[in-house]
């Protein structure tokens, strides 16, 4: 294999396998979801509060919980199609305000790449 291709192949593996969210650590992640919960829960008698309930999020269309009223701003990533993929909620995650801006969740974000990933990978176990 020539040195071009061998550089090709290492580059489309690595657009293939994409960020590695999926390795955060859910037990770390339950950790980090306390500074969440005062809004939001998940599990077996999870309900709305000041934010949504999280079971199922992860893959969920934006704004889909039922009985609860979002903003204007997540009505029109809504109509938008937005995914609550791992990338999505990363982003999110890392920066509510600047990924949706004009909604009204009062958090300023979680910084560290580790937390975010962490947080996510404990949402997943809620599908």
């Amino acid at each position: 294999m020539t040195v071009s291709r061998t550089i090709l192949a290492a580059a489309l593996a690595a657009l293939v396998a994409g960020p590695a969210l999926a390795d955060g650590d859910a037990a770390k992640g339950e950790k980090v979801f306390n500074k969440c919960k005062a809004c939001h829960m998940v599990g077996e008698n999870a309900k709305n509060r000041v934010g949504p309930e999280l079971n199922g999020i992860v893959g969920a269309e934006i704004a889909s919980v039922d009985g609860f009223k979002y903003s204007d701003a997540f009505q029109s990533k809504k109509a938008e199609g937005l995914v609550w993929t791992e990338d999505n909620l990363d982003a999110y995650l890392a920066d509510p305000r600047g990924f949706i801006p004009k909604n009204k969740m009062g958090f300023a974000g979680l910084k560290k790449e580790d937390d975010r990933e962490d947080v996510i990978a404990y949402l997943k176990q809620f599908q």
